[in-house]
């Protein structure tokens, strides 16, 4: 049914940034802390107390604006956004409305341009928490954390695409260093607007789904969200615009509210805070400090080391993965050795950035030149996480090298003849069990057994016997 129909679906991402302090005011801006002890007058709104601007979320805008290719406004200014909800003290929130810090840019996501509206700064609101028994905990802790809003165009069509969008941005954030885009944390959350109509007909009725916390969420809400208001328009009925929320437990779109319009929340600039005015040559100093952001570095990476796309996007799910990868590849020449080193690396997990690159490299090439095994490599990687050790010395004291010819038939015989099973499951066709037997050589052989050597020998060994 909902293949009759064209979705269409804009999101607004809201980004915190890593700032010490927050916006208008020197609280800390960092997570966790005990609730309601990051707070003073002014980020809780108390009469006469005064904002003052923090020149870092500035900055960090302006450095987002350039890196999804926006222009750069050099005159902005701030406004009060009102409206009443319980973790908003001040009953209006200041952010950009009119002049925004950044317009029209662009982000390119699986061969599609997706455009940026605006990227405009504000301050966040607080958070609450609903009780079992029915009362509601507010921690202002998060009011007055820096924000920035990146609003899309309506140019997304697809939940993977909703997803790949998200994606997109946060790696892009990360790599900038603006912002640590923890999901789990809040300090990237996402509106998502979705509308649907039939093939040559005008866009359909918006609806929000208002902060999905996760890439696996927005996909799984905006796919519901489609399907719902296809059943909705097939039933003869008509979409209204309302604010929904995702329910993670059934995956569903719940309603929470009718939409509100713009006028709703009487914009009016802000009083307390001057205009934001950038020279020239601020704005391009800021964009010269711009680093290789995720699209550059996995484009060279394929370039210069000769590694498929595929692990060019597995590796480059960090800065610092890339840093680290970046100097273990400088100790290798060839195309194969680079190629054991990432998936090394990838098998190796979390904390690997933590390891001796040349090191890494000395072990990828080890593997690459059939010395040791992958599962040696691994436990050595595991080790280099944590200490300093000489690998080439760790190597020839375990006695950590690859077994070949007749060492390697004892191992291949004696998995042979204790599995008689395997062996005939072979023989008859089904060609999986053959990895039974090259685990038990492996465990055997502590790990010690080339595997492709391996099997090769344990075909020749049951096919040759009768």
């Amino acid at each position: 049914m909902t293949d009759n129909y064209e979705a269409v679906i804009g999101i607004e991402t809201h980004i915190e940034l890593k700032t010490e302090s927050k916006i208008f005011c020197s609280c800390s801006a960092s997570y966790g802390g005990e609730p309601n002890t990051q707070v003073c007058p002014i980020c809780m709104g108390y009469p006469g107390a005064l904002p003052t601007l923090n020149e870092k979320v500035v900055k960090y805008a302006v450095m987002a604006g350039i890196a999804l290719n926006c222009d750069i406004a050099s005159y902005s200014k701030l406004d009060r956004k009102n409206y009443f909800y319980p973790d908003l003290p001040k009953a209006y929130q200041i952010s950009q409305y009119e002049l925004p810090l950044c317009r029209g840019g662009y982000i390119n996501i699986g061969g599609r341009r997706i455009g940026i509206n605006r990227i405009h700064i504000e301050e966040d609101a607080g958070k609450l928490f609903h009780e079992v028994d029915g009362k509601t905990l507010i921690d202002f802790n998060r009011c007055g954390v820096p924000l920035i809003e990146i609003v899309s165009e309506p140019d997304i069509r697809t939940p993977e695409e909703a997803g790949g969008y998200v994606s997109g941005l946060r790696e892009i954030m990360l790599f900038l260093g603006i912002s640590d885009v923890r999901m789990n944390e809040g300090s990237l959350r996402a509106d998502v607007n979705v509308s649907v109509h039939k093939p040559g007909e005008s866009y359909g009725t918006k609806v929000e789904i208002k902060n999905i916390n996760s890439i696996r969420f927005i996909e799984k809400a905006v796919r519901y969200e489609i399907s719902r208001q296809v059943s909705v328009l097939e039933s003869g009925e008509v979409i209204s615009p309302e604010t929904r929320r995702y329910n993670e437990k059934n995956s569903t779109t719940e309603l929470m509210r009718s939409k509100e319009n713009l006028s709703d929340y009487r914009y009016f600039p802000e009083p307390d805070l001057p205009p934001i005015i950038l020279a020239s040559d601020y704005i391009e100093n800021i964009r010269r400090s711009i680093p290789q952001l995720p699209d550059k570095v996995r484009k060279r990476y394929i370039s210069d080391y000769g590694i498929t796309e595929d692990l060019a996007y597995r590796i480059t799910v960090s800065p610092g993965l890339c840093a680290f990868f970046d100097k273990a590849a400088e100790c290798l020449d060839s195309k194969n050795d680079v190629t054991v080193l990432c998936n090394l690396i990838l098998a190796a997990g979390d904390g690997i950035e933590n390891a001796d690159p040349k090191q890494t490299a000395i072990t990828a090439k080890l593997v690459s030149d059939g010395t040791i095994s992958s599962a040696s490599a691994k436990k050595l990687l595991c080790e280099l996480k944590t200490e300093n050790i000489d690998v080439l010395s760790a190597v020839e004291s375990r006695n950590l090298s690859l077994i070949h010819g007749d060492e390697l038939k004892k191992y291949v015989a004696d998995a042979v003849d204790d599995d008689k099973a395997a062996v005939e499951s072979i023989r008859s066709g089904k060609d999986k069990a053959i990895k039974k037997l090259i685990g038990a050589v492996m465990a055997a052989s502590g790990g010690r057994a080339d595997a492709e050597e391996a099997e090769k020998m344990i075909r020749e060994f049951i096919f040759r016997q009768d």
